[in-house]
């Protein structure tokens, strides 16, 4: 009878994030992006809200995803009244970037 190989038991997401430098600053990343939209989700109107999602945060600055080009231009309208809330939270806003999702 042929043995089987044996296959390494696999780490739960969580800890490989942990071990591993650079999903680690993925997953950093990821988490600030998601508070910077829960910083500033109020400020959108309700209508909108549903079509911008957030996007990613390097050392430029950050990114808000528009479902289409109405809702980037709505965007572009409020983003200085949704870079005024990321001040009050606490975070300096060197820039948020406006950019229409790719399907």
């Amino acid at each position: 009878m042929k043995s089987r190989p044996t296959v390494p038991d696999s780490l739960p997401i969580a800890e490989a994030l942990q071990r591993s430098a650079p999903l680690n600053q993925l997953r950093q990343r990821l988490q600030d992006s998601n508070a910077r939209f829960a910083a500033i989700a109020a400020q959108l109107p309700a209508a909108l809200a549903p079509h911008v999602k957030p996007g990613p945060v390097d050392d430029d600055g950050w990114t808000l995803l528009a479902a289409n080009t109405s809702v980037a231009a709505k965007l572009r309208q409020l983003q200085p009244r949704l870079e005024s809330a990321m001040r009050e939270r606490g975070w300096q806003v060197s820039a948020i970037r406006i950019k229409v999702q790719s399907n």
